[in-house]
């Protein structure tokens, strides 16, 4: 099976990771940390803040923080929620 990734973070998803809509029904593209009911937990949030929030995470799993920077420019401009449209 295909390794999904949350369309805001670019976390890896897994079962108990995945967040929920207001039906509380599953939501696949997203993470219990970036949305849940149905919305984005932080819905004013930047791509710039995204990655300000992420780096530590990035850091603690022992990627440092120019390689964990440098992998979310790269990334979350690709991501559903950051796509230009």
């Amino acid at each position: 099976m295909e390794q999904k990734y949350c369309q805001s973070c670019g976390m890896p998803l897994s079962e108990e990771f995945y967040a929920s809509e207001s039906d509380n029904k599953k939501n696949y593209e997203y993470c219990m940390y970036c949305y849940g009911n149905g919305s984005f937990k932080q819905p004013d949030l930047t791509m710039e803040e995204m990655i300000e929030t992420c780096i530590p995470f990035m850091k603690e799993k022992g990627m440092g923080e120019k390689e964990a920077r440098s992998l979310m420019k790269d990334v979350l401009p690709n991501l559903k929620r950051w796509k230009k449209q």
